[in-house]
């Protein structure tokens, strides 16, 4: 490019809306630069944590109202001597996993920033891993793989608010693991396919971010305190 074309390129620059020769739009005044799929994931995010707000606070609610939270054999008219106690140190684990993933979830958009596609399918991977590991869990507590699940012993959602609230917020939470690894899986199929950049894989990772975050304040409520 001449000086001349330069300077006149300089003096109009693109018009509002309209991307420049590398595909970038320009910043706008109320967003700047970010991306209109970026807008709308942090839109997404922000109604999604009420959905998980709302959950926590019916759960707060419930939970301080109960005079009773884990019933006893004769109190709801079934055969188990109590309601079985939540696994903490079996669940810090998957919590644990969870975190892992949200670090090779860093790696895979810093390989995706560096163009380095193998090293971002490789931290992909392990992000998706992470996540089907994490459901894989949450079914054997749920319903037992390899010992007795909560169902099996007595946790029975609707005979009392402490099953129903646990299963409800922590299966609402499992949905969206189940969805951002799905998602996790497209990305990585596309990537291979050579369809993504970083910002795609930017996309991708807020999502699972968030869904990490969130367990963190599920696992605080609902096992620990």
């Amino acid at each position: 490019m001449s000086a001349s074309v330069a300077a006149e390129h300089a003096d109009h620059p693109p018009a509002h809306g309209h991307k420049d020769d590398h595909g970038h739009a320009p910043p706008s005044d109320q967003y700047g630069t970010a991306t209109n799929g970026k807008i709308a994931m942090w839109l997404f995010l922000v109604s999604d944590a009420f959905s998980f707000g709302g959950l926590l606070i019916a759960y707060g609610i419930l939970r301080s109202g109960s005079h009773t939270w884990h019933h006893k054999a004769g109190e709801l008219g079934w055969k188990y001597a109590t309601e079985p106690k939540l696994g903490i140190n079996f669940t810090a684990g998957l919590t644990f996993l969870l975190i892992c993933s949200s670090v090779s979830m860093v790696m895979a958009y810093a390989a995706a920033a560096d163009k380095d596609r193998k090293g971002t399918l490789l931290w992909l991977g392990l992000t998706i891993l992470g996540g089907l590991l994490f459901l894989t869990g949450q079914y054997h507590e749920y319903f037992g793989i390899w010992a007795p699940g909560l169902t099996k012993e007595g946790l029975t959602f609707g005979h009392s608010a402490y099953a129903s609230t646990f299963y409800l917020v922590t299966s609402f939470h499992g949905l969206h693991v189940a969805t951002g690894t799905l998602y996790l899986i497209i990305t990585w199929i596309r990537t291979a396919r050579g369809k993504t950049d970083e910002t795609d894989i930017e996309l991708v990772g807020l999502f699972w971010h968030f869904v990490d975050l969130v367990w963190i304040l599920v696992f605080t409520f609902i096992y620990l305190l």
